[in-house]
């Protein structure tokens, strides 16, 4: 029996690749915050014979928090004495926020990075040692279309994906002669919470910036009730991804971010830049330009 951790499992993406493994026979190690309320909720999504009382041993839930170092150590041990070296790790947990460069707080690119990264990071360099003792195993993380290009509106959250991509091609030259591997597994537009208000969003949008979120937010609404696609159908691309044999392999999951990422590699970065202002409706060039600062020393 193949084991899989899988963080963020009590929602989204991870409750559905949570629900998704364990009916394939996979024992799911859901890690989340809530633990209490995520299990419940997951144990109503796959029909455990789990209870509060009545322990399922092919789902365990583990209570983590990304941005807590004595959480990920917790966490990491008991993982390791549930299942020993996981077959599979599953960064899935992430956080997003919306607002411009400038007017995102600092307190929240800390937060986005613990969260997106560092946490990842962690739990990883605790859960290495016996995986490359035991000489195979998967770690997939989770990427978005702000991870292949930096986009308007969620700079932080692009950063950290970025930084989580770029961390995830270094590993994997690092761990690939322990007999281990690295999946980028880079998401289009789903129907998460993600995408809700439960996002915070510190753009003004009466400020300097207002005509810039305009765009964005009229194209961005517009495009996830066009084309946001079940959780459901992540779940199938994951169990896929974990399949993956050689020692780093990309993938994307969705059109809108196949269609980035190929974009982003067959184009010059300043025509990417174009059509990316062009599809958000984003103000042109000097738009926003103040007329009567020009020519001031």
């Amino acid at each position: 029996m193949r084991s899989i951790v899988i963080t963020g499992a009590s929602r989204g993406l991870g409750l559905a690749s949570a629900a998704h493994f364990y009916h394939k026979g996979w024992k799911v190690i859901a890690a989340m915050r809530s633990v209490e309320s995520g299990m419940e909720r997951l144990r109503s999504v796959t029909g455990s014979n789990g209870s509060s009382d009545k322990h399922d041993p092919r789902l365990i839930g583990v209570k983590l928090d990304l941005a807590d170092s004595e959480s990920i150590a917790n966490a990491a041990q008991l993982i390791l004495q549930q299942v020993g070296a996981p077959d599979v790790i599953v960064h899935n947990a992430g956080l997003a926020a919306a607002g411009s460069a400038e007017e995102t707080p600092m307190a929240a690119w800390q937060q986005l990075f613990a969260t997106n990264l560092f946490g990842p990071v962690e739990l990883t360099k605790a859960l290495l040692p016996a995986m490359r003792e035991k000489g195979q195993g998967r770690i997939v993380v989770i990427s978005s279309q702000g991870g292949i290009r930096g986009m308007p509106g969620i700079s932080t959250y692009s950063a950290s994906k970025g930084a989580l991509e770029r961390w995830a091609e270094s590993m994997s030259h690092e761990i690939a002669p322990f007999g281990l591997g690295v999946t980028i597994l880079v998401t289009g537009t789903f129907k998460t919470e993600i995408l809700t208000e439960q996002t915070p969003d510190y753009g003004d949008h009466h400020g300097p910036y207002a005509k810039v979120y305009e765009g964005i937010h009229t194209t961005g609404r517009e495009f996830v009730d066009k084309n946001a696609s079940p959780p459901e159908k992540f779940a199938q691309a994951l169990a896929a991804a974990v399949e993956d044999d050689a020692p780093i392999r990309r993938r994307t999951v969705g059109p809108d971010a196949a269609g980035l990422y190929f974009m982003a590699r067959l184009l010059p970065g300043n025509l990417v830049h174009k059509i990316i202002a062009k599809a958000m409706k984003l103000p042109r060039r000097n738009a926003l330009k103040d007329p009567s600062s020009i020519g001031r020393v």
